[in-house]
């Protein structure tokens, strides 16, 4: 009967590879359309890749903790009557028989993790933009910052043996590399001399903190062993302060009006649209009309050139089960009134706690929203989602006594208050533009219709 060849999927323009974290069927297994076969991983997120179509696993070409270019060939499935494969195989040639060409299937993966909002996605750069060391070999920006943080030089990087596509360094490799030179020097460095003897007032390196972090003089401390996706948080860490020279502005906003607004009308909201609103969606709805008045902060940054982006992709931060945070992206959102924001915010939100996102849903954003007050902070400095130029933290709000002016005089009252922090590149946003765009956001906050229709 027909044999289906099972590819990896694209996950992105940016995305090259994948790795298999996981096969959950095995040769032999039955398997159901729409059933998930395996789990993958990119720098992005992690996906499951389901079945298309109902058969039996005949095989499966690459093991688990392989990388996989996309294209190609993961696994074949028959619909039946197939023979099953004694085992897996590490290549692609594998799949090869005098059968006739088996039909060829691309699943359409869902996203099931990615990374914290204020611990941004990066999105990797395209191969044609990766760059070269003083010879012949090509390194993405992310392997180069990552070499440099860790003060690798070009001739130490290219000894490294890579395993992307025309042998590549990935950011596997480095990070391997790393750890495999640490290890060696743990069991080869002798131990520190005690501090008051030292003669050396020179700060220790960060490799050399970390072999020291290990030694417990209590020896009451616990080591945990950074997991694969705090490790990803930690190089979009590294990567996006490494691009960007950061500076943050502060505004505080009156949402008093807004609040009574949302308060007295959210029972016939949701009669009228099936929607819970939030405050989320009302603030969106004015960071897309500051976005419009001052659309260079809808902006990326490749080289010396700045592209403005014609589509306003408003990215906002929802937690997933496992406590990270994940950024799925409102297309278009200055396209949608209210409700149609609230209802994205809602599905968005939904889907991404029921680990139902698709790689769709968290790409292409534009700018990015981040709301700490979640967590009952007041304020915060995120840190850019690259290659966005802008990312906007929003605090709790907070009653407190404000200054008010009426045609009597100054009064003192008691409003609903809320700072605004807007995190921005200074190699493209100055303090001009990013301050003008912050104060206006508050601005629109404030003068927010207490009369408005639903």
């Amino acid at each position: 009967m027909a044999k289906i060849e099972l590819i990896m999927p694209k996950m992105g323009e940016s995305i090259m590879e994948a790795t298999i974290l996981k096969w959950l069927k095995k040769p032999g297994d039955k398997v159901e359309q729409d059933e998930t076969i395996l789990e993958i991983a990119t720098d992005k997120v992690d996906s499951e890749i389901p079945s298309p179509a109902s058969g039996i696993i005949l095989e499966t070409l690459y093991n688990e903790d392989d990388v996989v270019e996309i294209g190609k060939v993961i696994a074949i499935i028959g619909t039946a009557g197939e023979q099953v494969s004694d085992g897996s195989s590490n290549s692609a040639s594998a799949s090869k028989s005098e059968d006739p060409a088996p039909q060829v299937a691309v699943a359409q993966p869902t996203a099931v993790a990615a990374v914290e909002a204020s611990k941004p996605l990066v999105t990797a750069m395209p191969t044609a933009q990766t760059v070269t060391s003083n010879g012949d070999r090509f390194y993405s920006p992310l392997v180069k910052n990552i070499a440099k943080t860790e003060g690798i030089s070009h001739s130490v990087l290219d000894q490294i043996e890579g395993s992307g596509a025309g042998g590549r360094v990935t950011k596997s490799d480095i990070l391997s590399f790393i750890e495999e030179n640490h290890q060696v020097k743990q069991t080869t460095t002798p131990a520190p001399p005690v501090a008051n003897q030292s003669t050396n007032n020179t700060p220790p390196k960060a490799n050399e903190a970390v072999s020291t972090a290990f030694a417990s003089t209590s020896g009451g401390d616990e080591i945990i062993e950074m997991d694969r996706m705090r490790k990803l948080i930690a190089d979009h860490m590294v990567m996006s302060k490494h691009t960007s020279p950061h500076v943050t502005s502060f505004v505080e906003a009156d949402v008093t009006n807004l609040v009574n607004w949302r308060n007295k009308n959210k029972n016939g909201f949701q009669q009228a649209y099936g929607e819970k609103i939030t405050f989320t969606p009302i603030i969106l709805e004015a960071v897309v009309r500051a976005i419009k008045d001052y659309p260079m902060i809808n902006v990326t940054v490749k080289g010396t050139q700045i592209h403005v982006k014609k589509n306003i992709n408003i990215g906002m931060a929802a937690a997933l089960p496992s406590g990270n945070l994940i950024v799925p992206v409102i297309k278009n959102a200055d396209l949608l009134n209210l409700a149609g924001i609230t209802k994205s915010v809602n599905d968005l939100a939904n889907r991404a706690r029921a680990n139902k996102l698709k790689p769709e849903d968290i790409q292409d954003g534009t700018f990015t929203v981040t709301n700490v007050g979640t967590f009952g902070n007041v304020m915060g400095t995120p840190i850019i989602n690259q290659p966005q130029v802008a990312i906007l933290a929003v605090g709790a709000i907070k009653k407190k006594p404000a200054v008010l002016e009426t045609e009597e005089g100054d009064v003192i009252a008691i409003r609903q208050m809320m700072f605004l922090s807007l995190s921005y590149d200074h190699r493209v946003v100055d303090g001009f533009l990013g301050g003008s765009f912050v104060r206006r956001v508050a601005d629109y906050l404030e003068s927010f219709d207490p009369k408005r229709e639903i």
